[in-house]
């Protein structure tokens, strides 16, 4: 054998080796950086997956927040009808008593006078009696003007409410025909997980989420950054228990990931491994899935994958197939992409 070919042959094994060796230093194993490059999916599907599960997700806030001020308008209408009751009753008796003494006209109560002092109390009593009668009226009216002001509130919420209802089925029929590509229709899920429940993302006033950015270092190896709420989502996995190597930002490819707004959670102790999960792996994996999606409103989550299944807001857990490996089936690892 030619002397340079032996010494290439012999430069790659000691290549080869000190790879391996730094590898094993780092502790995650020989493995890649990454779970997948581009997650299994095309572009257009990650695009709609995104899309649909974000707009599922803003018209189920809507929809929350209208229930709530429904809610509220109901129990407003509630206080005010009971007003009304009592207001007309006390209108009734000024009616009644009209009706049984005959028609008292302030002329002739002041007629009726003996003494300058009887004229003088019969003023007095004469103005109680319109203040008293004017503003029973006039909050009696005012009183109906606001249980009809609630009335149309409540059905400007009920409106609202069937709007966001229509919304949420279009967002789920755009989400199934984009799953289509990948999935056969709907599947089990996973059960189990931690019982624990996630420290709630900051939302906006009205229940929304908040635009963020890529502003906050991603404390994976993957380094980079990620967004605050990636971040919390990160956090929150981790304090529930599932604290095996995982990876968030990645420069390159689309979908969330370079918008840091996506983890890979391996399903291996020691780092992502190109082999289908069996055993404590695939326990471990089943059961941060369905934490995720119990907590997925707290958090923020857009969708999960795992195990050749996807979860999204709008159609729950539905089949999914990727290019075969274990890393596009996502076999090896669960993806989590954020709002």
């Amino acid at each position: 054998m030619p002397r340079t070919m032996v010494i290439r042959r012999r430069g790659g094994r000691l290549l080869v080796a000190l790879l391996t060796a730094v590898t094993v230093l780092l502790g995650v194993g020989a493995v890649p950086a990454y779970a997948e490059p581009n997650e299994g999916g095309t572009k257009k599907l990650r695009d709609a997956l995104e899309s649909t599960a974000k707009g599922h997700i803003e018209a189920k806030n809507k929809l929350e927040a209208s229930q709530k001020r429904q809610k509220k308008l109901t129990a407003d209408l509630k206080t005010v009808e009971q007003r009304l009751v009592g207001l007309t009753e006390q209108v009734g008796e000024v009616a009644a008593q009209s009706y049984r003494t005959g028609r008292l006209t302030a002329p002739a109560m002041l007629l009726n006078a003996d003494t300058p002092d009887s004229f003088l109390d019969r003023v007095a009593a004469l103005d109680v009696m319109a203040q008293r009668d004017s503003k029973r009226l006039a909050t009696l009216i005012e009183t109906r003007a606001e249980a009809a002001e609630a009335k149309k509130g409540i059905d400007a919420e009920v409106r609202e409410q069937q709007k966001q209802v229509a919304t949420m089925a279009k967002k789920k029929k755009e989400a199934e025909r984009a799953l289509a590509a990948v999935s056969t229709g709907t599947s089990a899920g996973f059960s189990g997980g931690s019982s624990s429940s996630a420290r709630p993302a900051p939302r906006n006033s009205d229940g929304s989420w908040p635009g963020e950015s890529c502003s906050v270092n991603d404390p994976t190896p993957a380094n980079g950054c990620i967004t605050p709420r990636t971040l919390n989502m990160l956090q929150e996995t981790k304090a529930a228990g599932y604290k095996r190597y995982a990876s968030c930002f990645r420069s390159g490819g689309s979908g969330e990931h370079p918008k840091g707004r996506a983890c890979d959670f391996s399903a291996a102790a020691g780092g992502f491994q190109d082999k289908t999960a069996t055993g404590g792996d695939k326990s471990y994996g089943d059961s941060l899935a369905a934490w995720q999606v119990r907590n997925a409103s707290r958090l923020g989550i857009l969708y999960v994958i795992w195990y050749r299944q996807i979860w999204h807001p709008g159609t729950g857990w539905r089949s999914y197939s990727g290019s075969g490996s274990p890393a596009a089936d996502h076999t090896n690892h669960v993806h989590t992409s954020m709002h």
